[in-house]
């Protein structure tokens, strides 16, 4: 298996095509991976018990983001001394990366127990549900380490320009997780807590076969022993540049669950039903989600490289691709949401239309995100990562949050109308992209 790729030379196009493939592939069978337990539980149980899923899910998934927004600094930093051509650094890069995460997995998994309920609380999850929201959020956090571990594994190879591992692991995670939601779910009847243990031990399995599949084909450069220490001038610099992305990450999705939050208050069935579309927008986002991550790597190389203007190029190329996959899913998902949503429900009626009259404010974001996901890759790979956490910050505070809870007050709530508040918000970011772009051209162009 081919264990690096350089992006620092040779044709843009293809390279960027054949990286990016391995990642939207990875990113759908994780997304697969998740919706699974929503669409089993919805199958074989309550309206109450989907919202739970959904609430819980929502929980685990703002500690996903901010771990993946903090590896993005492991992602980078590999990134750049690749294009500079100093190999003998990755390999105390990658240790101490482990044991900055290995704490970070353990410390999660030991404060979420207590906290469970509170964030439950946090996320006003209706009282029906409320029970087995603690009960997924708790037994999900247990496996925190394995979370940390998948996207530490992740961040290393994506910094190398591998994306073909990453996409095998997640397959066989995948796999295990259907197969365990099948039997605990819908055979053992277990319910919210059989969503969760599926998704525990499928996690287990997919670190355990990953780190074999690395062992067996070997990294392409020497990590021994003394590397896996806490090398604290290389932990500060991951940080520095993974720091402002997760928290950037944290407050979009704080704003997201403020969503939640706003829409638990509307009724269980509500819930459920945005519950649901949120699963699917994942699906609907993956296209830009995977060039953004491809950006990324080639962005940082490039800059490692001392070739800005190729990375531009790659910039452009991303924008153009990404935006074609969104006009797809935007008119699948403002056309035919019904369709997609009666995946994940049968013969509830009202939550599909819920489902779909929320995906159809998000198939606007479609082709926005298209855009702003790419930049934010592109500013990521080049270390401007200050500039990142300040435009999702903008988006969310000044736009997402008070336009939900404006819409949630006006009479007859509109879910259409909150939905649109996330549009609105990628509108306000990408145009602050635009400005920091167009400056940064220009002080190139002086230079």
């Amino acid at each position: 298996m081919r264990m690096k790729q350089d992006f620092t030379r040779g044709p843009i196009f293809g390279p960027l095509m054949r990286f990016v493939l391995p990642v939207l592939a990875a990113g759908f069978l994780q997304m697969l991976y998740g919706a699974v337990d929503l669409m089993i539980v919805g199958w074989y149980c309550s309206p109450a018990d989907i919202a739970a899923v959904s609430t819980g899910s929502g929980v685990m998934f703002s500690l996903t983001i901010v771990v993946a927004g903090l590896a993005l600094g492991t992602t980078v930093l590999l990134g750049q001394k690749f294009g500079e051509g100093r190999t003998e650094e990755l390999g105390p890069i990658t240790g101490s990366s482990v044991c900055l995460f290995g704490a970070i997995g353990a410390a999660i998994a030991v404060l979420m127990q207590p906290l469970a309920r509170f964030a439950a609380s946090a996320l006003m999850t209706p009282p029906e549900a409320f029970a087995q929201a603690v009960t997924y959020i708790r037994l999900c956090s247990a496996g925190a380490p394995f979370i940390v571990a998948y996207n530490l594994l992740g961040s290393v190879f994506r910094g190398l320009g591998n994306s073909s591992l990453q996409m095998l692991a997640v397959a066989i995670a995948c796999a295990a997780n259907i197969a365990g939601d099948w039997l605990l779910i819908g055979v053992c009847g277990m319910g919210v807590a059989g969503a969760a243990l599926a998704t525990v031990a499928a996690q287990a399995v997919s670190v355990a076969l990953s780190l074999l599949l690395i062992r067996r084909a070997g990294l392409p450069f020497s990590l021994t022993r003394a590397d896996l220490r806490f090398q604290w001038p290389i932990v500060r610099r991951i940080l520095s540049i993974g720091g402002p992305i997760a928290f950037q990450d944290a407050v979009v999705n704080l704003s997201f669950l403020v969503i939640a939050a706003i829409v638990n208050s509307l009724g269980v069935v509500t819930a459920a039903g945005i519950g649901i579309a949120e699963r699917i927008c994942g699906f609907v986002m993956l296209a830009p989600s995977s060039y953004g991550q491809a950006m990324s790597t080639f962005a940082a190389q490039n800059i490692g490289a001392g070739q800005p203007r190729r990375a531009q190029k790659g910039l452009l190329y991303a924008i153009l691709s990404s935006l074609a996959a969104g006009c797809v899913m935007g008119w699948l998902s403002f056309f035919h949401g019904d369709l997609l949503t009666q995946l994940f429900v049968q013969e509830q009626p009202d939550v599909t239309r819920i489902g779909w009259e929320y995906l159809r404010a998000y198939s606007i974001d479609c082709l926005l995100t298209s855009f702003l996901f790419c930049f934010i890759g592109y500013f990521s790979g080049l270390g401007k990562t200050r500039f990142v956490m300040v435009q999702g910050i903008v988006g969310a505070f000044c736009a997402r949050i008070p336009v939900s809870w404006l819409m949630s007050r006006l009479v007859p709530v509109s879910v259409f109308k909150i939905g649109l508040a996330t549009p609105l918000s990628s509108a306000v970011q990408i145009a602050l992209c635009l400005a920091v772009f167009a400056h940064l051209s220009h002080q190139e162009k002086r230079a």
